[in-house]
């Protein structure tokens, strides 16, 4: 429980996050990259990171005052039956 000055525990704050969200991107691949291959892993991991990256600049850039979305600009295919989506951003400006 958080209490803030002038409250007391009848009436408690609410928690309030100030810090970054975490968006656990990097836990949730290692996660389910267990039945993969080493190569499958090593790439899984260094997507894992750039999304990181990425998230980190879409979190400074609406801070900026910009909004941002994501939309599938094609599908790239491996030609085995696996595919990626790769995206493109979508901008409007706050003001």
């Amino acid at each position: 429980m958080f209490i803030l000055h002038g409250t007391d525990d009848r009436t408690p704050a609410i928690a309030v996050e100030t810090s970054r969200p975490r968006t656990r991107v990097r836990e949730r691949a290692e996660e389910q990259a267990t039945a993969l291959t080493e190569a499958q892993q090593a790439s899984i991991r260094t997507l894992a990171n750039e999304l990181h990256r990425l998230n980190h600049a879409v979190m400074e850039a609406v801070e900026a005052g910009v909004s941002v979305e994501f939309v599938r600009a094609s599908r790239h295919h491996g030609g085995d039956g696996t595919f990626g989506d790769l995206m493109t951003p979508r901008i409007t400006s706050a003001g």
